[in-house]
């Protein structure tokens, strides 16, 4: 597989994560842990077919040292974990944006790896995405951040480091399958069912969009794609997947506006021209020719 193969594989979990938001809104008021134990359960169930269908034996998937197992359950159920905690205990568009660093870690935390070259144009455009991204999520409009929230931006900012370092680190593991992403979600399905026993009052829907939205989350934002994105960390340009990534809540914006009561803005508009644009100054080694651009 090329590395050009490899990174257009991993726009698939962007994607797909740009339909996150949508298929959440059908999920209604299930508590958080609940939805994690409930869609990670249908990414596992995934796998498993797959490997039923293809005759594996699952088994083959497990012969991994600790460090990897530490890894892979740290980075999946760790980053929703923080995800949720922030949210729980800072106002929603501080702890996105906080959160929403993850792209831009990925493309610093990428020059750390051995062959890797960082850029003029890759820092530029991942900041032109996060410029945007800002925009999108205030709407153009003003945030601010305040003490008593400091839990809430603290487990927002742990929420970014964990995801970029599982994403950036998973190129030190390129040797481990994509496969055992599968078993990675079966563990993530199993803390996320602990947590919620836990912490939350289960809810049990009888509405079938719920359940539709649960399938289609445990099918695409949170199943597949993260197959697909380990394939684009261990194979592809981590820079331009870094970059490309802020294409994730444009994405979701459109499909809100496409599917929903959600309005276009001005300020959604001009979100689009940064994140795209940013994108694609990130890329332009991949879209053009080295010897024309190379500057």
């Amino acid at each position: 597989m090329t590395e050009i193969q490899a990174t257009l594989i991993g726009t698939i979990a962007i994607l797909l994560w740009g339909a996150l938001a949508l298929f959440t809104t059908w999920t209604g008021a299930l508590p958080p842990f609940q939805m994690v134990a409930l869609t990670f359960s249908v990414a596992f169930i995934l796998a498993l077919g797959k490997w039923l269908i293809r005759r594996e034996n699952p088994l083959q998937y497990l012969r991994h040292p600790l460090p990897v197992w530490g890894f892979g359950i740290c980075g999946l159920f760790g980053y929703h974990a923080f995800y949720f905690l922030a949210l729980k205990n800072a106002p929603v568009v501080e702890a996105s944006l906080i959160a929403y660093l993850w792209p831009l870690l990925i493309v610093l935390f990428s020059a750390l790896l051995p062959g890797e070259r960082l850029r003029w144009f890759h820092i530029v455009g991942t900041l032109a995405g996060l410029a945007g991204t800002v925009v999108l999520v205030t709407d153009g409009g003003a945030f601010s951040f305040k003490g008593e929230h400091a839990l809430g931006y603290a487990a927002a900012g742990a929420c970014a480091l964990t995801w970029s370092s599982y994403s950036v680190l998973s190129r030190r593991f390129r040797q481990v399958p994509t496969d055992t992403v599968g078993l990675f979600c079966g563990a993530t399905a199993l803390l996320g069912g602990i947590a919620s026993l836990l912490f939350e009052t289960q809810i049990w829907p009888s509405d079938p969009v719920i359940w539709l939205g649960i399938l289609l989350l445990g099918l695409g934002p949170v199943g597949a794609a993260f197959f697909v994105w380990d394939i684009g960390m261990k194979h592809g340009n981590i820079r331009i997947l870094g970059a490309a990534s802020y294409s994730a809540p444009l994405i979701s914006t459109l499909m809100l506006i496409a599917f929903s009561d959600a309005v276009a803005t001005s300020a959604i508009w001009f979100a689009c021209f940064a994140i795209i644009g940013g994108a694609v100054l990130a890329a332009k080694n991949m879209i053009f020719k080295d010897t024309l651009l190379n500057t």
